[in-house]
């Protein structure tokens, strides 16, 4: 891809990007482009690769091999502080000797930017981030989500092409990161600025992002926006990995295109779709259900002609509004399933021990071959 294209259609772009320590590879022959203006996450959990990834992007380590470019121009050999990035760490790095004002406008102050001009650019900094007049105060008298409006004014003053995100909510409890979620969306739109974003945590990467990207082993797994990760994984490791689901292991019984019939070891037959993998008769399987997309009734023909029909016990009841699922014990697989609550009718009142029909369509039913 030429430097004029990358500089007109991306704001960052990895080409082929490998990390190596030691024998080790942490970075595996990756590449992705992101659109200027746009929240992109990298996804994945603990010792993937991400962090190493994002700390070549910043400049503190360099690839082994592969090129990095931000704005069409390549960033190998560039040092940190000359690359147009910045970056917000977990712990935030703010300066506790330092007053508000001093910590956003430290940067400016580094690069000789006169002195009258910093505290223009501090004060209006500090207001699109939803802290006017607040420069004169000390950060221990902030509060958490206060400390990282600073952390991100602090990076937004200086006016990068990326703002590089390393796990900024990981120290937060969990109710101010639910808060703080969607207080850096509305950041990100405010300033219009490329956010790369890493984390383990599905979570915050669904409701912010823009793209996602699903690294595992080094490698990017997939790309895609939330609902197509979350709908329509490309291998085993997404489905798992991205939202709840419940999860057979199966062999394939008979296959006709994406359509197959499986069977647990337990004997339990099921139906569902193999868009990926094309799954032939004998293959061993992976197959996830989401919990949503199962079916209660309280008899089986309330379900009509649907594919997968079973019977199970509820085991347990986890009660959370809107999030509420049931455990149950399914008699024909002796195994347990997560079940999405419906929130009003028959089902919102399910006690221990109840025994239900549960049911779920073929199409809800995705299979990828097991390796191995």
């Amino acid at each position: 891809m030429s430097q004029n294209k990358s500089a007109t259609a991306y704001d960052l772009e990895c080409q082929n990007i490998n990390k190596d320590f030691d024998g080790f590879k942490a970075v595996d022959d990756v590449s992705f482009g992101v659109p200027a203006g746009t929240f992109f996450s990298i996804l994945g959990p603990s010792g993937c690769g991400k962090t190493t990834l994002l700390r070549m992007i910043a400049g503190f380590q360099e690839p082994s091999s592969g090129d990095l470019l931000i704005k069409g121009k390549s960033m190998i050999g560039v040092q940190p502080n000359k690359r147009p990035v910045s970056m917000v760490f977990q712990h935030l790095a703010l300066f506790p000797m330092m007053d508000i004002a001093a910590n956003v406008g430290f940067g400016l102050r580094q690069r000789g930017v006169p002195r009258e001009d910093i505290a223009k650019r501090v004060e209006t900094v500090l207001e699109r981030v939803g802290l006017p007049g607040v420069g004169s105060r000390q950060i221990n008298q902030l509060s958490g989500g206060q400390k990282q409006r600073v952390a991100i004014a602090r990076c937004m003053v200086l006016e990068p092409d990326v703002l590089l995100l390393d796990e900024p909510l990981g120290a937060l409890d969990l109710k101010l990161r639910e808060h703080m979620k969607i207080e850096l969306k509305k950041l990100q739109s405010e300033f219009g600025t490329t956010f790369v974003y890493i984390t383990h945590d599905q979570s915050e990467a669904l409701v912010m992002s823009d793209q996602i990207a699903v690294m595992n082993h080094g490698k990017f797994e997939q790309v895609g926006t939330a609902r197509e990760l979350y709908h329509t994984p490309n291998t085993a490791f997404v489905a798992g990995f991205v939202g709840e689901a419940n999860k057979y292991e199966a062999t394939v019984d008979a296959a006709f295109g994406d359509a197959v019939t499986l069977v647990t070891p337990e004997g339990m037959e099921l139906k569902g779709i193999s868009p990926v993998s094309k799954l032939e008769k004998g293959d061993k399987a992976h197959v996830f259900v989401r919990p949503e997309a199962v079916r209660l009734a309280t008899e089986a023909d309330k379900f009509g002609g649907i594919e997968n029909l079973n019977t199970g016990i509820v085991e347990n009841i986890l009660f959370n509004g809107a999030n509420s699922h049931i455990i149950l014990r399914e008699e024909k697989s002796g195994g347990e399933m997560n079940v999405a609550i419906p929130q009003t009718g028959e089902f919102r009142d399910l006690n221990k021990g109840d025994k239900i029909f549960i049911g779920w369509e073929a199409e809800q039913t995705r299979c990828y071959r097991a390796e191995g």
